[in-house]
């Protein structure tokens, strides 16, 4: 018996010995996958630890993929997608799930539109029921646009016309940086788009993006894949595929130059700065670099911006940011996007100082790169956030759910932690020179109106 103690003891030594980055990948995602005839991916993850799921589907339109002229619509449909069916009047779908002890929420992203539910096992065919139900058609009525269109409309007043600084840092910051239109129009829809539509406008968009061929559903939890193929060919096999608008081109030209600008805030108390860097496609070594550059950068008060900005060099009351910050995780666009920072400073301080302080942050990453402590604690906590987020259902089958929708595989879910353990400190610094330069940047300083005095002044 002491010998099987002493054994057990220097094995659990040994493993605790172990680089993290090896232990971690002794766990792996499970995933299953199918595609229907009528073109729905379904993606299934097993976790039986407690009888429960999650569920995501996720369609391929974002804020991003909307048409022109549409500006919008991809988050006015989310809305819309909650005002019920012929079958499911409105209201019938929160109180089947919300009555069998679930939830259910939608978003709105760059790429992608989601709508996710978590419940008992046992309303697992309910849920599946109601999901096929909008996928073949809506309410499409005056009443319910017009509602829907108040509601969008109140969101933008409050989150926007009627907040200090009105999200400026991922509103405006994109439209300023980007030259296309899928990158650089208005996300959240400008009123006069908003107001224009009609019914027959709002059934086209359903009918062209809400396609089984353009969506990907993913569950997670206290399933079989076997078990589910059979009940997504059952609930959603039927419902034929459609006529997908192809992808619109939302490649860059190259920015040769800084931009800057500045904007009046009628509310903002003291000013602040939006730091936009354009970032390098998600598919590549870069983007897993760049993604733990901006948490070094801008993870809480021990982030290299913070401790230099706020607490050294007193320049700064707060920094925030991150790539694809804040609309979704780092790993999860399909095109153009930035690493932002969000400054917001004294007024007895100018941009200049500010910029000046930020600018030494940069350079030393630049020169140095990173400490090998400093390096080991984002990647540990970046990998130790990811599996936390893997662990629970519903995040789960969302994070599966878009992978798949960007690559046709969610494979992916699973090689982010080992890639975040081999990026190097030298990685870091090559990042830096490469991508945190002057003529990939854009800069908008937010300005109180009582300091502006007017002043507006705009690069090209």
């Amino acid at each position: 018996m002491k010998r099987l103690r002493l054994c057990f003891c220097f094995l659990l030594a040994l493993l605790i010995s172990l680089p993290v980055s090896l232990r971690a990948q002794e766990w792996k995602v499970p995933l299953a996958m199918k595609k229907l005839k009528n073109g729905l991916v379904v993606v299934v993850s097993e976790e039986h630890s407690a009888p429960t799921f999650g569920l995501c589907i996720s369609y391929g339109i974002g804020f991003r993929l909307e048409p022109q002229g549409r500006t919008g619509f991809a988050h006015l449909f989310e809305h819309m997608m909650f005002e019920g069916t012929p079958d499911a009047p409105k209201g019938v779908f929160d109180q089947v799930i919300e009555g069998g002890g679930g939830f259910t929420n939608g978003d709105t992203r760059y790429d992608f539109t989601e709508y996710i539910e978590s419940a008992p096992i046992s309303a697992l065919d309910p849920v599946l029921w109601l999901e096929a139900d909008r996928l073949k058609t809506l309410d499409f009525s005056p009443a319910n646009l017009d509602n829907q269109r108040k509601v969008v409309e109140e969101e933008v007043r409050v989150n926007v016309l009627n907040q200090p600084y009105g999200s400026f840092y991922w509103l405006d910051l994109p439209q300023k940086a980007f030259n296309k239109f899928p990158n650089s129009h208005n996300f959240y829809g400008e009123f006069k788009d908003l107001d224009a539509a009609t019914i027959q406008d709002v059934q086209n968009f359903y009918e062209h993006y809400y396609a089984p061929n353009n969506a990907v559903l993913a569950i997670a939890g206290d399933v079989t894949p076997s078990e589910m193929f059979e009940k997504a060919e059952k609930y959603f096999g039927a419902i034929p595929e459609r006529q997908v608008p192809p992808r619109p081109d939302v490649s860059e030209p190259p920015q040769t130059v800084e931009r800057r600008f500045t904007e009046d805030d009628k509310l903002a108390r003291v000013p602040a700065l939006a730091v936009g860097y354009r970032m390098p496609p998600r598919a590549s070594h870069d983007a897993v670099v760049g993604a733990l550059v901006g948490e070094l950068l801008h993870n809480g008060e021990a982030s290299l911006l913070y401790q230099t900005l706020v607490k050294e060099k007193k320049v700064a009351l707060s920094v925030d940011g991150g790539l694809n910050w804040p609309l979704g995780n780092p790993f999860e666009y399909n095109g153009p996007t930035l690493m932002t920072s969000f400054v917001v400073y004294p007024p007895n301080v100018t941009e200049d100082s500010v910029l000046a302080a930020y600018d030494t942050v940069i350079q030393d990453l630049a020169e140095r790169g990173s400490s090998a402590p400093e390096l080991e604690r984002i990647r540990t906590k970046m990998r130790s956030d990811w599996y936390d987020q893997l662990q629970i259902p519903i995040q789960r089958a969302s994070v599966i759910s878009h992978a798949t929708l960007f690559d046709g595989n969610p494979a992916r879910v699973n090689e982010i932690p080992d890639e975040l353990s081999k990026v190097t400190s030298d990685d870091v610094k090559a990042f830096a020179r490469k991508y945190l330069v002057l003529t990939d940047r854009t800069i908008i300083d937010r300005v109180p109106v009582s300091q502006a005095g007017g002043k507006k002044g705009a690069q090209p």
